[in-house]
């Protein structure tokens, strides 16, 4: 005779609970939902990072099971979409600021720290040029094996040129870790990084949200240059470009009146230095063929 085995459901922790439920009420609260990976992120940059968004935003950094049960009962439109990208150890970000400006304001609290075997490139690592402050040694053999070209001057290391060492993507190995340790350089940025924006529903991915302030001023005084050439050109006056505008006119009047011999105190410097630049063209050429030497060589009229 089969025995019947119970199984009891275990109840989830009243921590648990509460949990799902703030995750819930934040989703419907703010407007912008960020989620963030803490990829090498350390406590005091994670505490840093909430004083600075504090009345602006906040952060919770909770379990992918318990944010997935809070993002479903919200209800929020796409939440499917952040679901996606809950992998490996996030936070979430309930944001009143749009997603540029949590970025530029995640963006200015990352740091640099140094490479460990196994890190991955985030950009060209480049060696410097110069003095490293390393001695002659064993560790010559390092230099040679990243491929950077050394010559020794007083007893120091140097770096005859600038030398990448590594590209985006590739893995630092243990030797090239060690000699970036040396030489003090920390290629890999650390901090919280938004993986995916949600915006009223409107889903933003990493690189859209990425914005790189010095490209996009560059960008703007570009427009800037070539809208104001354009308006100088077709006369288009305004506050900028009035006093270009006006040098122009006055250049190309004063042209005119050159080449048409009018007489003002401004043309007459410039028309009588026209007339003698010509004069003088004419005086050479007309050498060239002899005339001025045959009328050197010509006697003097008797008295």
């Amino acid at each position: 005779m089969s025995r019947q085995v119970q199984v009891h459901k275990r109840e989830p922790s009243a921590e648990k609970v509460a949990m799902v439920a703030r995750i819930a009420k934040l989703s419907k609260d703010y407007p912008v939902l960020a989620v963030t990976q803490l990829s090498k992120v350390r406590s005091a940059q994670l505490m840093a990072v909430r004083k600075v968004l504090r009345g602006e935003a906040e952060i919770v950094v909770v379990k992918n099971k318990l944010a997935i049960l809070g993002l479903k009962k919200s209800g929020i439109k796409n939440a499917d979409e952040v679901l996606k990208h809950l992998k490996g150890q996030n936070a979430l970000i309930f944001s009143k600021l749009d997603p540029f400006k949590l970025f530029l304001m995640l963006e200015k609290n990352r740091v640099n720290l140094a490479a460990r075997a196994g890190d991955i490139a985030p950009t060209n690592i480049v060696i410097p040029a110069g003095n490293t402050g390393q001695q002659a040694g064993p560790v010559l053999s390092e230099f040679r094996e990243a491929g950077i070209m050394t010559k020794i001057e007083a007893g120091s290391i140097q770096v005859v040129k600038d030398a990448i060492v590594a590209t985006p993507g590739a893995v630092i190995s243990p030797k090239l870790a060690s000699l970036l340790s040396r030489l003090g350089i920390k290629p890999i940025r650390a901090g919280i990084a938004i993986a995916l924006a949600l915006e009223n529903g409107l889903v933003y991915a990493a690189e859209a949200v990425a914005i790189d302030l010095e490209k996009y001023r560059e960008s703007l005084l570009q427009g800037f240059s070539s809208a104001k050439a354009l308006a100088i050109e077709i006369g288009y006056v305004t506050k900028e470009t009035a006093p270009d505008v006006i040098a122009k006119a006055y250049r190309e009047a004063l042209a005119v009146a050159v080449e048409a011999g009018e007489i003002t105190p401004e043309s007459a410097p410039l028309i009588l230095a026209k007339a003698e630049a010509e004069a003088n063209a004419v005086l050479t050429k007309a050498k060239e063929k002899g005339y001025g030497q045959a009328a050197a060589a010509a006697p003097a009229p008797s008295a």
